[in-house]
């Protein structure tokens, strides 16, 4: 625990302290200078960026294997979550000597791989944890695949969890093991593991065929295509997040929503459309504390995406259609 001291006691001793008056901060022996610990980053709940800082240090031993050794995108905050934001993929000339990095085509990203990179990075105003789907030594190879459902014009976080329910139909199926998550803001993440070093091009292709193979069979409530002109009513999914190249929010992430919202891990059991909720910083805490990680199989299975073809369209849609036939 992080315990509240004067600023010059801290300094000349390390010791682990974080309050209003404290700058100087003892992180697993690396000493640390927080700034601007009092002011508000959430004007609408008054959450400070102390209070930040304090999440990621509780959730850190839980959020940092999701991290570890992925090219990070710091997306900054420096006005709070009311001001501009701006993204720095380029990892600071100005950093810690002892912040990882890495080099992915162009440019030189901070790897996460510790508590102290974490809130060095957090104290940047990078409240947001935005990494790739692979590692820096394999970005070609995901560990993991992403289907982010996002609602259109109309559309809520409960129309999310209605395609995500059918979409779990597909898994099935295919005897796939999936972890839902909130976005944190209006959606919907559904990470299906991978860790089986599958190129990123048949991974990318499975997702895009997964997401037009739903909007074939449910074309009033799915869309699989970007432009909003198609999006109106219906659940996105969006698939081209898939590359090596692009960020996703990780698991356990806060967001720059009005309140302190949390990309939150679920139980499929939880995915009913009528209960549909976003989880702040103290829930998630709690949930952690009581259900432990339940995104861990993102990390511990190994399994690889088929290619979807016309056989696996064939089987796919006779296993909706006997779903829904069980369910009406």
């Amino acid at each position: 625990m992080f315990r509240s001291c004067h600023a010059d006691r801290n300094r000349s001793r390390g010791g682990d302290c974080l309050s209003i008056e404290s700058r100087y901060v003892n992180v697993q022996g690396r000493l640390l200078k927080f700034s601007n610990l009092s002011k508000v980053f959430y004007p609408a709940s008054g959450f400070t960026k102390g209070q930040i800082l304090e999440y990621y240090r509780k959730i850190g031993p839980t959020v940092l294997p999701y991290l570890q050794n992925r090219p990070f995108t710091l997306k900054r905050f420096p006005d709070g979550v009311r001001g501009s934001a701006f993204y720095e993929k380029q990892c600071p000339h100005y950093r810690q000597p002892w912040v990882a990095t890495g080099i992915m085509g162009s440019t030189r990203y901070c790897l996460i791989n510790d508590l102290a990179t974490l809130l060095w990075a957090v104290n940047l105003a990078a409240i947001e944890l935005h990494t790739t789907l692979g590692t820096i030594s394999s970005p070609q190879k995901p560990t993991m695949c992403v289907f982010d459902l996002d609602p259109g014009e109309g559309v809520d976080l409960s129309g999310c969890m209605e395609v995500a329910l059918q979409m779990q139909n597909i898994f099935k199926t295919l005897r796939l093991e999936a972890v839902p998550k909130t976005s944190g803001m209006k959606g919907l993440h559904l990470l299906v593991p991978l860790n089986s070093q599958q190129a990123i091009g048949s991974v990318r292709e499975f997702t895009k065929q997964a997401a037009e193979f739903m909007e074939l069979k449910f074309p009033d409530l799915v869309t699989s295509k970007m432009p909003k002109q198609y999006r109106a009513g219906k659940v996105y999914i969006d698939w081209q997040q898939n590359t090596d190249f692009k960020t996703t929010t990780s698991v356990y992430s806060l967001r720059a929503n009005e309140f302190p919202t949390v990309s939150t891990p679920l139980d499929w059991r939880e995915i009913e459309p009528g209960t549909a909720r976003n989880y702040e910083v103290a829930e998630v805490l709690e949930r952690v504390r009581k259900k432990g990680d339940l995104a861990a199989p993102v990390l511990e299975t190994v399994q690889t995406l088929p290619v979807f073809n016309d056989d696996l369209r064939g089987i796919l849609g006779r296993a909706l259609e006997k779903k829904s036939k069980n369910a009406a």
